[in-house]
């Protein structure tokens, strides 16, 4: 979990009077995970959050299955998706599970409602662009490199920056908590002297704009697969102040301190945060094994019990060839892969890599989806040899 964090006013007790300067009270809500026996936060309206002017139906979400008939390696070219809506509703999902979805957004298009997924936390990798996360708890600027996570139940809108460059997200929806991987944290949750990255490398909200103002606007609400409109006649984001454990948060991919060995070391060293039946991982620049024998690229391997993906960023990945920047790798289980011929001889004696990738190992099998069928590139199961 984040650190404790407080922004704005609150009261000096919860659960007691909190009054607004004409003598009203403000409207407390206990923002909590898994009912009251987890995380939470106490956030302090100054219009109850419960107070809805209209519902509507707003469309349903339906994923198109490529039903694969073989089982093979996979290569998405994601660089052939186009251009497209904004950064929610426009996540092109490539693939999926009962734990989650992955997928691209390439948003052309601003925000003009507001989003709350009830039922899935959310994690944003920013491989291009930059901008200003809006949300219930504050303000969250973000750049290139950030991952953002979003707990479910948080009311939010990117606001992509007017100089922005094309934005790309890579984007994780968790039906579960996307936290940092549990050996990292001690007993009170604090991350530990070995992490890869500690509690000063986290942003969180620094600045609470409260909106008092009035009119006419929209949050998108998603549970499962349904998304419902809710209207207000007040600005959804009208919190004067709030304190906890639970809101949304970012950390960038350059402050992850690679854990590197003698050695060739396996990818869990690599790992970053943790969800329901999967992980995060992070391959950033690093000095590479220096044993006087070593081989730095990673031996074959069988997935016996995971999927694996793997999101290309920048740089050059030594154990591939014919990867793009963007691309998506995916291994599924059953099958070995490893270094593309030759590549085992070009790596030896090399000191570094400045490889800069995402992986999502997931422990239940992915589907495909019907984009995902467009941008495959079925060449690359023969590219071993």
């Amino acid at each position: 979990m984040p650190p404790y964090h407080r922004l704005g006013k609150i009261p000096p007790k919860r659960h007691t009077q909190f009054r607004k300067p004409d003598g009203t009270l403000y409207s407390e809500e206990l923002f909590g995970i898994e009912g009251f026996s987890n995380n939470y936060s106490n956030i302090y309206h100054y219009y109850p959050p419960t107070r809805v002017k209209k519902i509507e139906h707003f469309s349903e979400r339906h994923l198109e299955e490529w039903k694969v008939d073989v089982q093979r390696h996979h290569h998405l070219k994601t660089s052939q998706l186009k251009l497209g809506g904004d950064a929610v509703l426009g996540n092109q999902i490539l693939m999926y599970n009962q734990n989650l979805t992955i997928g691209i957004a390439l948003p052309n298009e601003q925000m003009n409602y507001f989003y709350r997924d009830g039922g899935a936390d959310t994690m944003y990798f920013v491989h291009e662009g930059h901008g200003v996360l809006e949300t219930t708890f504050g303000l969250l600027p973000y750049h290139e490199g950030d991952y953002i996570i979003i707990p479910r139940g948080t009311t939010y809108r990117f606001n992509i920056g007017e100089n922005s460059p094309q934005s790309r997200f890579l984007i994780v929806e968790a039906y579960g908590s996307i936290q940092p991987p549990r050996r990292y944290l001690s007993p009170n949750g604090q991350l530990l002297e070995h992490s890869p990255y500690c509690e000063r490398d986290i942003r969180r909200p620094e600045e609470l704009v409260t909106h008092t103002e009035q009119g006419e606007f929209e949050v998108r609400v998603k549970v499962g697969d349904l998304i419902s409109s809710y209207w207000y006649d007040f600005h959804p984001l009208n919190v004067v102040g709030w304190d906890g454990c639970e809101y949304p948060w970012i950390f960038n991919i350059d402050d992850f301190e690679p854990i590197t060995g003698r050695v060739h070391q396996p990818p869990p060293v690599h790992q970053t945060f943790q969800g329901p039946n999967f992980v995060v991982c992070s391959f950033v620049p690093r000095k590479l094994d220096y044993h006087p024998l070593s081989i730095p690229v990673p031996y074959n391997h069988s997935n016996i019990d995971s999927d694996e993906m793997l999101y290309y960023v920048n740089g050059n990945f030594g154990s591939r060839r014919g990867i793009e920047r963007s691309s998506i790798s995916l291994h599924p289980r059953g099958i070995p892969h490893g270094p593309h011929p030759g590549a085992v001889e070009k790596s030896l004696g090399v000191e570094r890599t400045d490889e800069l990738a995402v992986m999502v190992d997931t422990f239940n099998p992915l589907k495909y989806t019907a984009p995902a069928q467009t941008i495959d590139d079925t060449t690359y199961p023969y590219s071993w040899q």
